[in-house]
């Protein structure tokens, strides 16, 4: 039984015909293959890292403890004291988790891998010359150096990522991806903390500790109140969600407030976490390592950090993925050596042809009027050429047409008849770029 082959063009979605039906295969997204080891939900829109654990207890204990605040301690502080109170406890819950939000499902900043040519066209740039061994690879070297504004900077080679990383950018080990910017991961919030979100991890910190001392405050107000008709312990009592809510806020507002101190530093010197820690610059720019990125002044530095432009996402992880174009033609397949991407067609459901053996060029028309061979015979029909199997197994000389629309037909091949609708059909089939029958001089005919 002869086959046919149909080859769809790479840069569309492939077709598979069986059994009269036509499967499109979605498209890649970049998400969807990205090499770092990062979590992406509804359609890559959202991005974090793969350990979440910490990010929803994070969540949890916020929630909680503002659900406990708003159910036991507002409506008698409401009544008691101001009305107000809820509104501006509300206010900061609202901000402190949308600010987490931003931190937790945004790209920080992570920079792109190198592509296999990217990274052989850099590590040939850079490969050291063996004298003694000629064309011996030697390992590239793990620097660079830049001058940035009279100071010297190293630039970093990363073997994982194969590039040179910009300045400030570091490889995080729990994400692999090199961000730019890097401060440091954060398991609280679920993220790497890098360029394009660190002013939001900074406001949620910050507001997170305005909440924790107002919550406290509150709760603190309202058994205060309580003890004045009866002593404190009975209050407590009487409150017991109030005591667990100053609980959890005595012992955070320790670590938020400090931490939040600590990144008021980082931001008013224009240094990141790793810097800080590494000891990579000293604030004052006389010395021989001062830091080449301040703005000179505590507030251009808060400025620059808070209210600077955020660079878009270099990553682009909505994005579609284009493979590779590889040859269709048995002759280029054989020379490139490649594996054809053409689709193959089944034949079981469609009938088979014979080729008329004497005939050594075969007309188009398809009509059912006589083909003139090129070989001095008389003329022969189409009927003459070809015999049609039905699924029965009956063998008669009628290909059927759809729609009182003609056969499809191929040229120096055997005539096939491809009984699909127009609506399972649809627009590849009716292009006539992405449908080559296999050893044609030219195209297959549209339906």
């Amino acid at each position: 039984m002869n086959q046919t082959y149909i080859a769809v063009s790479t840069d569309s979605p492939s077709v598979a015909l069986d059994n009269k039906s036509i499967k499109m295969t979605k498209k890649t997204r970049k998400w969807e293959v990205f090499p770092g080891k990062n979590k992406f939900c509804c359609n890559g829109r959202i991005m974090m890292a793969r350990q979440t654990g910490i990010f929803y207890f994070t969540c949890t204990l916020i929630v909680v403890t503002c659900g406990l605040f708003f159910g036991f301690d507002c409506p008698y502080l409401a009544v008691h004291v101001t009305a107000a109170i809820p509104v501006v406890g509300g206010a900061l819950f609202i901000f402190v988790m949308a600010t987490l939000f931003r931190t937790s499902f945004s790209d920080p900043g992570v920079i792109p891998r190198a592509s296999p040519d990217e990274a052989a066209d850099i590590e040939k740039k850079i490969e050291v010359p063996n004298t003694t061994s000629p064309g011996t690879y030697r390992p590239p070297p793990r620097t660079k150096e830049v001058i940035i504004k009279g100071q010297v900077v190293k630039l970093k080679y990363c073997f994982t990522c194969k590039i040179f990383r910009p300045p400030r950018a570091s490889h995080c080990s729990f994400c692999d991806n090199c961000v730019e910017r890097f401060d440091h991961h954060c398991p609280w919030v679920g993220n790497c903390v890098g360029r394009r979100n660190y002013r939001y991890f900074y406001l949620f910190i910050l507001s997170l500790s305005i909440l924790c001392i107002y919550i406290f405050a509150c709760v603190l107000t309202h058994l205060i109140l309580r003890s004045k008709d009866d002593n404190f312990l009975h209050a407590m009592r009487d409150s017991p969600a109030s005591v667990v809510e100053g609980i959890v806020c005595f012992f955070a507002v320790w670590s938020v407030v400090g931490l939040a101190g600590f990144h008021t530093y980082l931001a008013s010197s224009e240094q990141t976490t790793n810097e800080d820690i590494k000891g990579s610059y000293s604030a004052k720019r006389g010395q021989e390592n001062f830091n080449p990125f301040s703005q000179g002044s505590i507030l251009r530095n808060c400025l620059v950090v808070l209210c600077g432009p955020t660079p878009p996402s270099l990553i682009d992880r909505r994005g579609f993925v284009v493979p590779e174009c590889s040859p269709i033609h048995d002759g280029m397949l054989a020379s490139s050596g490649k594996e054809s991407n053409a689709v193959k067609i089944r034949h079981e459901n469609y009938g088979s042809t014979t080729h008329y053996k004497n005939s050594n060029n075969i007309g188009t028309n398809t009509a059912g009027d006589p083909v003139v061979v090129s070989n001095g015979n008389l003329p022969v029909t189409k009927h003459d050429m070809i015999t049609y199997q039905t699924t029965d197994g009956t063998v008669n000389n009628h290909l059927p047409t759809v729609n009182d629309q003609p056969p499809v037909v191929f040229h120096d091949t055997p005539l096939v008849n491809f009984p699909l609708a127009e609506a399972e059909v649809g627009p590849y089939m009716r292009d006539n770029t992405n449908a080559v029958s296999r050893g044609c001089s030219t195209e297959l005919s549209p339906l």
